[in-house]
């Protein structure tokens, strides 16, 4: 299958940024977006959608992109997940992981249906990770960045399987929140994760 290429970007200006988020649809954790921009002649050969790579791919373009891209990365935290919903909270990540690079680019490349409201030069591209190099890079930078954190939190919040499921709502893990309770990291506005609530015992985040 062709792996997305530069002809998408080619009638934008540079520097332009490729644009993603990952962690939208998990029970738990932050949503993590990453902003990447590519030097067109130093590149992992292997860009792809972050989703259709295996792991060792992932993390070997990840440590690649960190020697040859500029990279930012921006969270909206669970908090802010419950407070403004999942959809402003991605857009909010977005716009944080631009700034993050430290400069301006010239155009931005988002993947989905819409940008975020800012004042920018910017296009959405419906399944970006999958057409444009520099959105199929940031895909790849927002999911290692994301599952390393669930990762982490893993291994203070023991029995989730976040290590495996990064949040994700399978069966293991909506089993964990009925036998252990919900933690700081559930994310309240979530259907499943509400409906547990009531009789569940809140775990400390100490």
């Amino acid at each position: 299958m062709k792996r997305p290429c530069f002809k998408l970007e080619l009638p934008y200006p540079m520097p332009l940024a490729g644009v993603d988020e990952a962690g939208c649809a998990p029970l738990a954790g932050p949503v993590v977006a990453a902003a990447v921009v590519l030097d067109r002649e130093k590149f992992p050969r292997r860009i792809d959608d972050s989703k259709k790579l295996d792991l060792e791919t992932r993390e070997a373009i990840y440590g690649r992109l960190q020697k040859v891209a500029r990279i930012g990365v921006g969270m909206a935290s669970v908090e802010e997940i419950d407070q403004i919903n999942i959809y402003w909270a991605r857009m909010l990540a977005m716009t944080r992981a631009v700034e993050a690079l430290g400069f301006e680019p010239a155009w931005v490349l988002v993947d989905g249906n819409a940008t975020p409201r800012w004042q920018r030069p910017s296009k959405a591209i419906v399944a970006g990770d999958a057409k444009c190099r520099s959105i199929a890079a940031a895909s790849i930078v927002a999911k290692v960045t994301r599952d390393r954190i669930m990762a982490d939190h893993a291994q203070s919040y023991p029995g989730y399987g976040w290590e495996t499921n990064r949040g994700y709502p399978t069966p293991a893990h909506i089993r964990a929140i009925d036998a252990l309770g919900v933690t700081p990291l559930h994310r309240r506005s979530f259907g499943r994760v509400r409906e547990r609530l009531e009789g569940t015992i809140t775990l400390s985040i100490e």
